[in-house]
């Protein structure tokens, strides 16, 4: 009975003893991280600013001071509300998307290759599974601060004004948080699923597609003409990305409604980090 007793007492001074390890541990890998994210700063932001900054300057500056009327300017005809408008939300989507699956995809092809620098990362005192939920974690942080980049571009770029109002932001937040999640839990899957050598191959016949038909420049309700298309599309989740954003910032729109969107981005995020995790365990200890 006293043996009992002890073992009662010092087992939770064991787990929170190795509570507390994990989390230095993960804050170490994340700090690690951070810390070569600042030296690599100006490279990120220019990787993330480049294609919006063409596409506003093109279709949201360029066309509509092109003379000949809605013939030139093909962005003239957008039901209703200018181009700027409808193109913010979608931009910062695309923004969250790329930063998300480029800062799991890439470096897993890396750490994957030939070099197996994987191993030094699980070697931590850290579960395996946790090194996954902390890339996941730091990618996010990058999509946030994609998404924060890319916004001013896209609000002060077009010639027309465009209507941006933040009707709710806990919403908002909710929808960032989950969408940056979700865009790292993908780039997770991809990055455990593509040998090293086809990760390039990847985001010309997976990323760019669901980029296309994720609703970035037309609202999803503007596929009732298309009811095939427009149902399916929601099987892609930057859909949801896309629609949450435009119902945050441009209410004007028409967009999916909010308890819908968050329901979606929810249940993408915990499939696509199930699957993620089980792969990057399965690449690691297998």
């Amino acid at each position: 009975m006293t043996e009992v007793a002890l073992e009662s007492k010092v087992s939770p001074n064991k787990e929170a003893s190795r509570s507390v390890q994990y989390t230095r541990a993960f804050a170490g890998l994340f700090l690690r991280d951070l810390y070569v994210l600042r030296r690599e700063l100006f490279p990120f932001i220019i990787r993330v600013c480049m294609n919006p900054l063409l596409f506003l300057f093109v279709f949201t500056f360029i066309m509509p001071h092109m003379s000949g009327g809605a013939a030139m300017n093909p962005t003239a005809s957008m039901a209703g509300a200018n181009f700027g408008t409808v193109l913010l939300p979608g931009l910062m989507a695309v923004a969250i998307m790329f930063s998300g699956i480029a800062a799991v995809a890439l470096p897993l092809a890396q750490e994957f290759g030939v070099t197996r620098e994987i191993d030094d990362r699980v070697m931590c005192p850290l579960p395996v599974a946790a090194v996954a939920i902390e890339k996941m974690c730091f990618s996010a942080l990058q999509s946030m601060i994609a998404a924060a980049v890319v916004f001013p571009l896209a609000y002060y770029i077009p010639s027309t004004p465009v209507a941006a109002h933040v009707t709710s932001w806990p919403f908002l937040l909710a929808v960032l948080v989950l969408a940056s999640l979700t865009s790292g839990a993908l780039g997770l899957t991809i990055g455990t699923s593509v040998k090293p050598q086809q990760i390039g191959l990847i985001f010309g016949v997976v990323v760019m597609p669901i980029t296309f038909l994720g609703c970035v420049y037309y609202p999803w309700a503007a596929l009732n003409h298309i009811r095939w298309l427009q149902i399916g599309v929601l099987i892609n989740p930057i859909v949801y990305m896309s629609e949450g954003l435009r119902a945050a910032l441009t209410p004007v729109l028409p967009h999916m409604p909010q308890a819908l969107i968050v329901g979606m981005l929810c249940v993408f995020l915990a499939l696509l980090s199930w699957l993620g995790i089980r792969g990057f365990m399965r690449r690691v200890i297998g």
